[in-house]
């Protein structure tokens, strides 16, 4: 059987469609009060349309803390629904936005950026309709996700990478939670991953900068809880010491849980159950845990 050139890009089009479809994740549990709502269009870039999925408690008495979860992925894959254990969130009366972005084969950098600072914004536009306390908004992720996580905290009211998402008001978040994430692109910029997502810019050391947590470390940042395995195959482990070392230095609240041997996330269960004891107790001290 003979195949034309359009024959196959469609076969090629649908094959990769029901890879996509038989990629099944955990659903996420959430309590019988919240309501679920997914795939909910936050922004839209060309034919691109940035989606989150919120488990809201909308009749609480009153406003409720909330997370912003970022995925990992190298910032070239990685879906928001492989992410599902935000359980003790729950206990703690916390609403959950899950957040996707474009990855690096739909735009480069800074796209990713631009799109989790468009969801922050998203949430401050629609905290009333949520029941969000906006004063309460803690961003969290892993690796390529810590990074993102990072520039949407530590941008504030910086609207260099907002794009055409506005809000008229504040932007702030109450705590940052990076899992072992990228802080510095500066000495990565040939790392595969790195040089793929910075495109054409990867040598240009001022844009490179830009999309870099570290350089945007100041005393009104805001509090931060670093982890990471002295281990780390993939990010290295400098890159959370140099974070830290600049928060120690600008007085910002930080933490930075180091795990013995850890690799790339890949903890030890005990060790994965300290960080959550850890990371709850930080959060307590400032006031964003009932635990």
């Amino acid at each position: 059987m003979k195949f034309n050139a359009l024959t196959t890009s469609f076969i090629f089009a649908f094959c990769c469609i029901v890879s996509a479809q038989q990629k099944e994740y955990k659903p996420v549990q959430f309590p019988n009060e919240y309501t679920s709502q997914i795939d909910v269009v936050y922004k839209t870039v060309d034919e691109w349309e940035g989606r989150i999925d919120l488990y809201s408690n909308q009749n609480a008495s009153t406003p409720t803390p909330i997370l912003l979860n970022i995925h990992g992925g190298g910032w070239n894959h990685g879906e928001k629904e492989s992410q599902s254990g935000f359980g003790s969130f729950f206990k703690n009366g916390y609403a959950v936005a899950n957040v996707e972005y474009r990855l690096v084969d739909v735009a480069p950098a800074p796209a990713a950026i631009e799109d989790v600072r468009c969801a922050l914004i998203y949430i401050y536009n629609n905290a009333k309709a949520l029941n969000i306390d906006t004063n309460k908004i803690v961003i969290m992720g892993g690796s390529a996700g810590g990074h993102l996580a990072l520039m949407a905290g530590l941008l504030g009211n910086n609207s260099i990478y907002d794009a055409n998402c506005t809000y008229k008001g504040e932007l702030k978040v109450a705590a940052i939670i990076n899992k072992y994430g990228v802080t510095d692109l500066v000495p990565l910029k040939t790392w595969k991953s790195a040089k793929r997502w910075l495109g054409a810019q990867y040598l240009n050391t001022e844009f490179t900068q830009s999309v870099s947590p570290l350089y945007y470390v100041t005393k009104d940042s805001p509090p931060i809880f670093i982890v990471h395995g002295d281990a780390d195959p993939i990010v290295p482990y400098s890159q959370s010491v140099k974070l830290y070392d600049a928060l120690v230095k600008h007085k910002v609240v930080t933490e930075f849980l180091s795990i013995p041997n850890g690799k790339h996330g890949k903890f030890k269960n005990e060790d994965k159950k300290l960080f959550k004891t850890k990371m709850w107790q930080f959060l307590k001290t400032l006031n964003l845990s009932n635990l």
